[in-house]
């Protein structure tokens, strides 16, 4: 059979696959699936925690503009919190893959774990700083979401996403105690549910 012969036939489109935010205690988890084009080669990517801010915003506009396809997608944070932050990390991913204008023969996504998916699929321990396709969704999740703590920040600027990106900092967690939650924190996160069960009656 023709799909049994796929198997062993891995030229095809191969996807990238990381996420961003599953450590702040506020806001959604963001994932991302590229497509790179080999006929269109981009200089420079890496791991998104290891370039500067201002690199990051340039590679994520190229990425942007060079790349086959990309996708990006979240988990909210109410599914976050009804799921387990594991979970949604899954499901952001798969809906990242699920978004992609072309279907890949193989997606390779960062860390230890695998969403459900149609297709192949591997997980690559620090895949981020190991396959390029990777390290591009890793910068495009990271950007994404750095975008949403900006525009947060406005809305509630007391709690400083902008500097902590929602990230347990002391900074924070002193926001945290002197106002309170915002909408957008993660209420099963340890931190945030002390506040809640300390100001709450």
């Amino acid at each position: 059979m023709q799909q049994v012969a796929l198997q062993w036939d891995m030229t095809g489109l191969i996807a990238g696959v990381d996420e961003a935010g599953r450590g702040p205690l506020a806001g959604p988890v963001v994932a991302a699936a590229v497509i790179l084009d080999e006929r269109h080669p981009i200089q420079g990517l890496a791991d998104s925690k290891k370039l500067t801010a201002r690199k990051r915003e340039a590679l994520f506009d190229e990425i942007r503009a060079k790349a086959l396809c990309f996708s990006v997608a979240q988990a909210s944070v109410q599914e976050i919190d009804i799921l387990n932050i594991l979970q949604a990390t899954l499901l952001a991913m798969r809906r990242a893959v699920e978004g992609l204008r072309l279907a890949p023969k193989l997606v390779l996504v960062d860390g230890n774990r695998l969403p459900v998916l149609p297709m192949r699929a591997e997980a690559i321990v620090k895949g981020d700083a190991l396959v390029a396709a990777i390290s591009a969704a890793s910068i495009l999740a990271k950007v994404t979401r750095d975008h949403w703590c900006q525009e947060v920040d406005a809305l509630y600027p007391a709690y400083g996403f902008a500097q902590h990106k929602g990230y347990g900092t002391a900074l924070h967690l002193a926001a945290l105690q002197a106002h309170g939650a915002c909408p957008f924190h993660r209420t099963s996160f340890r931190p945030v549910t002390e506040v809640l069960q300390g100001v709450m009656p």
